[in-house]
């Protein structure tokens, strides 16, 4: 069988600066704005939006948007643009795309790792990770097609959402239908960065409980850690849903204090160690009894079940612009449902083009707990599509999954321009 894909015709980068109507305090740093970088792909059967994740400055992670921008121009368009159509071939694998590569005679199964790693598909889902990404063969192709080029995860992500969302365009297929949804609205929570006082951040919760999130994420670092979750465990109530986030800002000089977290009954703590120090992970889940997350640490489908069977985590969290694209999140999905691992969708400070797409992933099964999924009121006071907003009455705390084709959004272009920080960057076309 052979299907007929997009060509791509162009790859697009533009670069803005979008004010966040708040401050954003980790223990990386404070945000003021987000520098946001969006990947905009033109096909001979539509156009495509994705936004990288990457910040502007090399804090948080090794990539940031300069090199994410420059790696994206120099390398990893020009390959997409003159890598070979790949097409879908029916020869009874269990992962039907085959991408053709001259370096490979027989060309390269794309789903490779997914049938090593995963021992079934995700409940509710027909087929699991597998039968999406076989169903996106342009998509697909994008992570062999880019992968001589070593890390740089973000600006692949960026890449591989907008090639999806062109492809799935093309279908008429949204990304939710493309991903195995089973649900049509997702609990959302609240990500609350680190306040100047202690009662400006209690104002802050405040006005997110009111305005209906289910679930209320603290970030912490040294100093900063059991004094607030002791206020706000008081302010929200015992059965109200609390975490923490650490962003690696610990040592394991630090687990007795870590653990002094239980009382508070956490739903879990975020990411407390440096992304490559597993075992230190291990004796905190050995030590606490709350659960362990891990975030940063989490690569691809391989790390995270590394991580699993160490005991270094009992929930991950995955952020699929940070792991190389949506297609791998989904492995990284079904690996974790395999495993009885829940998982839960995190942010980076998306704007509405990200953020549909990580309302629709965080649609399908795997994802028990409430993301990051907050509504584009959160940082920004006009986004870039139409504005995500809280659902009422029954549905309050939650976002309604987009259903239309591709990401079910339409970007403002006239945004982009009006709001870029330099001139466009095109690269073919």
């Amino acid at each position: 069988m052979t299907t007929t894909t997009p060509t791509i015709e162009a790859i697009e980068l533009h670069r803005l600066e979008v004010p966040l109507v708040r401050p954003f305090e980790t223990s990386f740093g404070r945000e003021t704005a987000r520098e946001v970088l969006l990947v905009h792909v033109r096909t001979d059967r539509g156009d495509g939006w994705g936004e990288c994740v990457a910040g502007r400055d090399p804090f948080y992670s090794g990539e940031y948007v300069d090199g994410a921008a420059s790696v994206i121009e120099r390398y990893l368009a020009p390959a997409l643009l003159r890598a070979p159509a790949p097409h879908l071939v029916d020869d009874g694998h269990v992962s039907g795309v085959l991408i053709e590569d001259p370096a490979h005679a027989t060309g390269i199964w794309v789903d490779d790792r997914e049938q090593q790693v995963g021992r079934a598909g995700a409940a509710g889902t027909s087929g699991g990770a597998a039968a999406s990404i076989a169903s996106v063969p342009l998509a697909a192709s994008v992570a062999p097609t880019l992968a001589f080029v070593a890390g740089h995860r973000m600006a692949k992500a960026g890449l591989e959402a907008a090639v999806l969302d062109a492809e799935l365009r093309a279908q008429g297929r949204s990304m939710a239908e493309c991903f195995g949804a089973v649900r049509d609205w997702v609990d959302c929570g609240v990500s609350v960065g680190i306040a100047p006082t202690l009662e400006e951040l209690l104002d802050e919760v405040t006005g997110y409980l009111e305005e209906g999130y289910r679930r209320i994420k603290l970030k912490i670092k040294p100093g900063w850690d059991l004094v607030p979750v002791a206020a706000v465990r008081e302010l929200i109530g015992r059965e109200a849903m609390l975490q923490v986030d650490a962003n690696t800002a610990y040592t394991a000089d630090d687990i007795p204090l870590l653990a002094s977290l239980d009382p508070f009954d956490l739903l879990l703590i975020e990411q407390p160690f440096a992304e490559e120090d597993l075992a230190t992970h291990v004796r905190l889940a050995q030590a606490t009894e709350t659960p362990v997350c891990l975030d940063e640490s989490i690569l691809d489908v391989t790390t995270a079940v590394d991580a699993i069977e160490r005991g270094a985590t009992s929930i991950v969290n995955i952020k699929p612009g940070r792991m190389g694209g949506f297609l791998e999140a989904l492995r990284v999905h079904d690996a974790c449902v395999a495993r009885e691992v829940p998982v839960w969708c995190g942010g980076m400070l998306e704007t509405g083009v990200g953020r549909a797409a990580n309302v629709a992933i965080a649609a399908l099964p795997g994802f028990v707990l409430p993301g990051d999924t907050s509504a584009s009121g959160r940082y920004f006071a006009e986004d870039l599509t139409e504005p995500f907003v809280l659902g009422s009455g029954e549905h309050r705390g939650r976002m309604r999954v987009p259903d239309a084709p591709g990401t079910g959004v339409a970007v403002r272009e006239e945004l982009v321009r009006d709001w870029a920080s330099r001139p466009a960057v095109t690269i073919g076309g």
